[in-house]
């Protein structure tokens, strides 16, 4: 019997946990193949890749981002090939079951819940071994009727084989993202969260999870990602997990994990900032809303003021890298309440700031509960919201521009020099500066073409001049810095119109030869002369000084920025001011 096991991934990168768990659970009786695509594959492709294979079952692993394009496959491969069986499984179509068999005649089963057992039970079924009637934890139409099969007692997870070592993911996992799992469940009941609705957390089997790691990472895994929901719910769990990673790493692997950071113990962050290579770890914190109201109308246990010392003290410790979660739609949280909590959370200057729009997914409270709150919301795959009784579509666009130009000018670190004093001196708080940026981008169509850097550069001072708050010799003196920090040599191009004569530069190099302590150690055995200057720095017109910057002290000095280009780190820069000179 050929079985074939797949799934529509967001991108190349990424990779599917569920259907190695199936595939290890089925194992030996059956020997599944593991295909994956992405859903910016042609349909067509895909089709004739698993029509190919001559399956008998072909098992969809289904979310939200993946089951319109999966349906379309679904559909022309059942046309071409009836007698093939289509499982589907996953978030997507656990609930709301009977509406999917209605909505897809094609889709012959739908796995409900934890699928390992059941998808071994379906194998059995066609094999003869057992009655339909047999295979736990099935929705299925007979004669035009629903049939659901209950679903079995949970599985013991110490027992479960690992789905992290088959051969042909091997070659790959340098290049991919590796999720692992050592946990299933959520204590929380966020109601708009699927997590909310499983009670309770089971954890997988210690030892074997860590002979797991060690087989990945002996493999060449360099980014492997926990899934699960909240790793520190468990303060002896996390601290013994966050050890052994410290103790065996590889270098050059990262483990990304989500926290809940209201819960995280000082003393476990003091471990982590005395003990934990830099850049091992990073942090997903959801914040989601400061608003007290919303937050307990959607059943999440908040302590913000917990939450902040939590970042604040990672963030100090200059070890781990943290990435934060907004959503804006949630109950009762209007457009001045979601600034507020935008602001908040910015405060904390978290290396990133995601910031994502309530979906009412199937299954979950806020779905249920959606007419109490007036919410309008498109009833296909992502589900996501258009307004409800406080919050207009209006607003929601004007929230969304502030995302894209969030994304770019804040996530992406191309300009933090520049974004710091915009947020911090020039604009009213850090959401006007994104918001009104954004809404002038959109109008401009930017966001429907590619940009390079300089282009990002170029589009921020387009809108500073024309919006005619902020003083622009500070600005362009930030902005050249953030531009030339991103270049190891000498950019080929700049994005500025310089006017430095040759006469000012030759005093200039004369200036540093005299000096030349300021200039540090050349790379490798070089010493500094005329020819290494021009070679190796950068001479710009500037009215910062670049020491005071981190100061928050933006006073005008009229002078030229020196930039030091380095192979193995960022520039450093120099500032020459009339015949004195300061090192920063």
């Amino acid at each position: 019997m050929s079985i074939v096991l797949t799934t529509l991934n967001a991108k190349y990168i990424h990779t599917n946990l569920a259907i190695r768990y199936l595939k290890a659970y089925a194992e030996p009786e059956y020997t599944p193949i593991l295909t994956e695509y992405t859903i910016k594959d042609p349909t067509m492709n895909i089709v004739s890749d698993i029509y190919q294979k001559k399956p008998n079952i072909v098992g969809f692993s289904l979310y939200i981002w993946n089951i319109e394009e999966s349906i379309k496959v679904i559909r022309i491969l059942k046309t071409i090939d009836p007698s093939i069986v289509i499982v589907a499984g996953g978030p997507e179509v656990t609930y709301d079951y009977d509406k999917w068999l209605e909505q897809v005649p094609e889709i012959d089963l739908i796995a409900i819940g934890e699928g390992e057992r059941t998808f071994k039970q379906i194998c059995d079924w066609q094999a003869g071994k057992i009655p339909k009637q047999q295979v736990q934890g099935i929705a299925y139409m007979e004669h035009g009727k629903l049939k659901v099969n209950t679903p079995g007692p949970k599985l013991d997870l110490r027992e479960i084989p690992t789905p992290y070592r088959f051969e042909e993911d091997l070659p790959n996992l340098p290049n991919r993202v590796t999720y692992i799992e050592t946990s299933r469940g959520c204590p929380f009941s966020c109601q708009f969260c699927l997590s909310s609705i499983e009670v309770g957390v089971r954890y997988f089997n210690r030892e074997a999870v860590k002979e797991d790691i060690r087989f990945l990472m002996d493999h060449g895994a360099r980014t492997i990602k926990f899934v699960d929901r909240t790793f520190n719910i468990s303060r002896s769990y996390a601290m013994e997990m966050f050890q052994f990673l410290i103790d065996e790493h590889r270098p050059g692997t990262v483990f990304q994990f989500e926290i809940t950071g209201d819960i995280m113990r000082p003393e476990v962050i003091e471990f982590l900032n005395e003990n934990a290579p830099v850049g091992l770890f990073r942090f997903e914190i959801g914040v989601q809303s400061t608003n007290d109201a919303t937050n307990e109308l959607v059943k999440r246990r908040q302590n913000f003021e917990k939450l902040t010392r939590t970042v604040r003290m990672v963030k100090n410790g200059g070890k781990i890298a943290q990435h934060l979660d907004l959503i804006a739609g949630l109950p009762e949280e209007n457009y001045d309440s979601f600034r507020k909590t935008f602001n908040d959370v910015f405060a904390l200057r978290p290396e990133e700031l995601q910031l994502g729009f309530l979906k009412l997914l199937r299954g979950t409270g806020l779905r249920i509960q959606a007419e109490q709150y007036g919410y309008t919301y498109v009833d296909t795959a992502p589900y996501e919201i258009l307004s409800n009784n406080v919050l207009t579509f209006e607003e929601i666009i004007r929230i969304k521009q502030t995302e894209d130009v969030l994304e770019k000018y804040w996530n992406d670190q191309r300009l933090p020099r520049t974004v710091e004093y915009l947020v911090s001196q020039v604009f009213e708080t850090p959401f006007d500066f994104f918001q009104q940026f954004g809404t002038f981008w959109e109008e401009k169509g930017w966001s429907r073409i590619g940009h390079q850097l300089q282009d990002l550069f170029i589009r921020l001072d387009d809108f500073l001049r024309s919006d005619g708050k902020a003083d622009m010799k500070i600005v362009a003196s930030l902005m050249k810095m953030d531009y030339l920090a991103h270049h190891k040599f000498q950019p080929r191009k700049i994005w500025w119109e310089d006017a430095v004569s040759k006469k000012i530069l030759l005093a200039l190099e004369e200036q540093l030869l005299n000096n030349l302590p300021l200039l540090g150690e050349m790379n490798g055995k070089e010493t500094w002369n005329s020819r290494s200057i021009r070679k190796q720095t950068f001479i710009t017109k500037t009215y910062i000084d670049p020491s005071t910057i981190d100061s928050g002290h933006y006073e005008v000095r009229e002078g030229y920025l020196i930039t030091l280009f380095h192979t193995d780190k960022e520039p450093s820069f120099l500032y020459l001011e009339d015949e004195a000179l300061a090192y920063a």
